[in-house]
């Protein structure tokens, strides 16, 4: 993406594995990955993945430039059993700085298990629908909330970074399409407790782009302000780039993906993959939005996982550059 090609655009041919790159108006200059699939993408498995093929794939996204890759959930193992060799692998990446690997915190028993490992960034994860709040954590909205209290608490005073996970933003498998006013109340009372950012769940993949800028500017209107947000879509429906480009548009610069497109969603069954990271780095390299993400080296982690895991990766990029790297037939 450097070399001129033309007077408008720069870089790559798809014979590169790069595309060119025509930057647009209005949008942010850099964007910050959130790489959820070793911990989002792989706990829907229905396999245990071994702990070594965990940690070898957290350390291929990590060297592929992710500059945050979400490790692991200190859940009880009974809940989620892909994720119970947490404590045996969140050491096994000790040559990674920790505040590059968030883990995932349920209560205080959670992130006194993650401190004791030294973690530095943790999540905890709420649900805008009372449905899911159930579902997920076996407790109403505000009990959820009354629980994370301490956990952040906690967590802020040992000078760990805190996200707050909101899913079913914009559509519950139970309840339907989900008021904004009360996405909006929940994201409130999760900065009110001392999340220093957020991250807005597509959980079943319905949102659209228009859906997605009005959530975002009635977030703004009650006092949350964009640089303490990001977005997490799945693709459903297909409209997961499509709502990242929107959010972009409104100024979001996290955007959650999942390399490879791997995940879903335990509680709710109608959930499909995640938006796939090198499908994400595509358009934000397409874009000339820096990411400092190598596409080649994230796509070779994922067809390495895809190899292991036994099936091809859902992820179009991966696909396409598959495809172009085997050799011709006349």
């Amino acid at each position: 993406m450097t070399t001129p090609d033309t007077p408008e655009g720069t870089g790559g041919t798809p014979a590169t594995g790069l595309p060119m790159a025509f930057p647009a108006d209005g949008l942010p200059a850099r964007v910050r990955i959130h790489e959820v699939g070793p911990r989002d993408g792989l706990q829907n498995e229905s396999q245990v993945v071994p702990t070594e093929v965990k940690a070898e794939f957290i350390r291929r996204l990590a060297g592929a430039g992710l500059p945050v890759v979400e490790a692991t959930s200190f859940v009880h193992p009974k809940w989620v059993p892909q994720l119970a060799d947490a404590e045996r692998l969140f050491p096994m990446l000790d040559g990674i700085d920790p505040a590059r690997l968030p883990v995932l915190v349920p209560n205080e028993r959670g992130l006194e298990r993650a401190l004791a490992l030294g973690a530095r960034r943790i999540a905890v994860f709420g649900s805008a629908t009372e449905s899911f709040a159930r579902a997920n954590l076996n407790r109403t909205v505000d009990e959820a909330l009354a629980m994370f209290a301490p956990v952040v608490r906690r967590a802020r005073d040992e000078q760990l970074h805190v996200r707050g996970y909101l899913s079913m933003c914009f559509g519950d498998p139970w309840e339907g399409p989900v008021p904004i006013a009360r996405v909006v109340r929940v994201c409130r009372a999760l900065l009110d407790l001392g999340c220093d950012e957020l991250s807005l769940g597509d959980t079943i993949g319905v949102a659209t782009p228009g859906h997605v800028r009005r959530l975002l500017t009635a977030l703004n209107d009650a006092g949350v302000p964009t640089d303490r947000l990001g977005v997490h879509f799945h693709d459903t429906y297909g409209q997961a780039l499509a709502n990242t480009f929107a959010a972009l548009q409104h100024g979001v610069t996290t955007v959650d993906a999942s390399a490879g497109g791997l995940g879903g969603c335990p509680y709710a069954k109608s959930a499909t993959g995640n938006l796939a990271t090198e499908d994400l780095v595509w358009m934000l390299d397409g874009l000339g939005i820096e990411t400092g993400v190598d596409l080649a080296r994230l796509t070779a982690a994922s067809v390495w996982l895809a190899g292991v895991l036994g099936r091809p990766s859902p992820s179009r990029t991966v696909l396409a550059q598959m495809n172009q790297a085997r050799p011709h037939k006349e």
